[in-house]
This record gives C-alpha cells, sequence and structure tokens, in this order.
C-alpha cells in the first residue's frame, strides 16, 4: 500500500528526468512538492506546485532551501552528466557529483529527510551484462568515478536514503538543453546523416517516464539502500539504432558501425553493462516500458509523423 501525504523536493528539475517527475507528482495533488532547477523553470505547468531557483553547489542556499521547507524526501536527479566534459572539467563534475552529494547526505542526517540519488551503471567496467545492486563498481571514466564518490557520501552520511542507478535515459520533454540516444538516432536516421554507431557496447535503455516512476515507488514505499532503475530489454548501440529505424520505417543505408576504440573520446565507456532490475520489480512493483513502447511513448509526446 502506498504511504500518503508528504512534502518532496526535487533537484534538477529542469532536466529531463525532473521535468518528468514534475509530470508525475502534478497527478498526485495530495503530495507538495517543490521543483528546483538551476535559472527560470522550463516546464510548460506552471501552477500546481513551488518552483524555486536553485544551485545545488551552494551549500548554503540548498540548507536556506531545505530548512525553509523542511521536505520528508529530496530526490537528486541534478547531476554533471556529459561523460566527456567531466574529463576535462573534474573540478566542476568533483561540484556537482561528490561535494553537493555530500552536503545533501549530511543536510540528511541533520534535518531528517529521506534522501534520493541518482546513480548510473558507468560506476561499473563493464565485463558482463546485467550489474545487481551488490556487484563491486569499477569505473572507468572520471564521470564514473565521481558518481561512486557520490554514492559512497550518501551512504556514509544520510541516515535515510535509497541510490537508484540508471542506464541510458530517453525521452522527450518541451524544453530540452540536451538531446539522447533515442532523439539523436531518429533525427539522424530521418534526415539520412551519415553517422558512426559504436558496435560494442551494450545497455539497457530507460524510458525517462519509468524512471520517474521509480523515483515515486522508492519516495512512496519509503524505500531503503540500492536499486537498480532501467529498461527491460538489453541489447547494442547498433541494435538500439536498428529497432529506431524499423520502427520508424528508416534505412541505415548511412550508418556505419565501429569499434569505441575509433572513435577516440575522451572518457571511456563500460562496454557491457545493463542493469538487473529484478530487486526493483520485487521491491518497488517497477514495471518499465519494454523499447518498443517507449519508442511509441516518445513519438507521440514529439509529435512526429504519423504518431
Amino acid at each position: 500500500m502506498l504511504l500518503c501525504t508528504a512534502m518532496v523536493i526535487i533537484t534538477g528539475s529542469n532536466g529531463l528526468l525532473g521535468q518528468k517527475l514534475t509530470d508525475l507528482y502534478l497527478k498526485h495533488p495530495e503530495i507538495v512538492f517543490v521543483a528546483t532547477g538551476k535559472g527560470p523553470n522550463r516546464h510548460p505547468v506552471k501552477a500546481g506546485y513551488i518552483y524555486e531557483v536553485a544551485d545545488i553547489t551552494d551549500h548554503s542556499g540548498m540548507r536556506a532551501l531545505l530548512e525553509k521547507y523542511k521536505p520528508t524526501t529530496v530526490i537528486n536527479t541534478a547531476a554533471m552528466t556529459n561523460v566527456d566534459a567531466c574529463e576535462s572539467d573534474k573540478e566542476g563534475c568533483d561540484a556537482m557529483n561528490i561535494d553537493a552529494v555530500e552536503n545533501l547526505a549530511r543536510l540528511s542526517a541533520e534535518l531528517g529527510f529521506r534522501l534520493i540519488h541518482l546513480s548510473t551503471d558507468f560506476i561499473f567496467d563493464g565485463t558482463h551484462p546485467l550489474y545487481t545492486e551488490d556487484e563491486q563498481p569499477n569505473p572507468l571514466s572520471y564521470y564514473g568515478r565521481s558518481k561512486w564518490e557520490g554514492e559512497k557520501r550518501v551512504m556514509q552520511y544520510a541516515k535515510n536514503w535509497a541510490i537508484l542507478r540508471t542506464v541510458l535515459v530517453y525521452g522527450v520533454v518541451a524544453d530540452m538543453s540536451r538531446s539522447n540516444i533515442v532523439l539523436w538516432a531518429y533525427n539522424t536516421l530521418k534526415n539520412g546523416t551519415p553517422a558512426k554507431v559504436v558496435n560494442d557496447q551494450y545497455r539497457t535503455p530507460t524510458l525517462a517516464e519509468d524512471l520517474a516512476m521509480g523515483c515515486f515507488l522508492a519516495e512512496r514505499k519509503q524505500a531503503q539502500g540500492m536499486y537498480n532503475i532501467a529498461g527491460p530489454d538489453y541489447f547494442g548501440i547498433h541494435e538500439l539504432m536498428k529497432r529506431v529505424a524499423q520502427y520508424f520505417g528508416f534505412q541505415l543505408d548511412n550508418i556505419s558501425l565501429v569499434s569505441s576504440e575509433t572513435l577516440n573520446q575522451p572518457a571511456k565507456r563500460p562496454p557491457i553493462t545493463g542493469l538487473d532490475i529484478s530487486k526493483a520489480k520485487r521491491d518497488l512493483e517497477y514495471s518499465p516500458h519494454s523499447f518498443n513502447e517507449g519508442l511509441t511513448e516518445v513519438a507521440k509526446q514529439a509529435g512526429w509523423d504519423g504518431f
């Protein structure tokens, strides 16, 4: 049975996940929630909740915000997630992914709110598919290291916490600051743009609505500990491209398959990850969309022709 009314604060609410969480909590008027983000509110709906400009790297500002609203739960979706940018801006990466997280974790213990923190499959080295919650992280990139360090801060300093790890999140919102794998694949294929796609990376792509629901379930059920929240389908990035092409009737003529090494990206990616979601299905009653169902949702929201 789901628990009753709460006060929830969402950090990073201008991002893809943050906006999907706003959509979801707007459907539950019995829950008071505060959406926070850097700069103006980008969500098209402005009523039914509170919006506050907030920067999680401003430790004193975050304390003032949390003391003002006295939340029962904070869902921390804010992070520096550009994997290559984290390699070149290690100081900025640490500020968002480690130091700000430690501050939230310490405030969680001091002020008595539950902290739900988002993490990533990139904490693993990518040697096998479908990592469980119990496996030992061994990040290959600075981004992955920073997220693993953030997890450790949550576990060390927060008393009431859940960490939700996810993979390759995709979806669409009204005002997006960044693209994602499915939007890129659709636009590349539709326009016939030549592109190189890796043939040696495997994931469990996650619809943003499903990740938002995982956060919501963790909050409502007062989940404790580590949970994998990802999509149910495991396949390679090249297979993702093929599935998008088949779904929308595009050709793959301009797509070249290459190994990751040929791209010379600043950050090393784990080749084989994906997350085992058995625990979330069992404990949280998490039930994600299939990848094809996710494509249907994205197509409808994006207004792509014929959907």
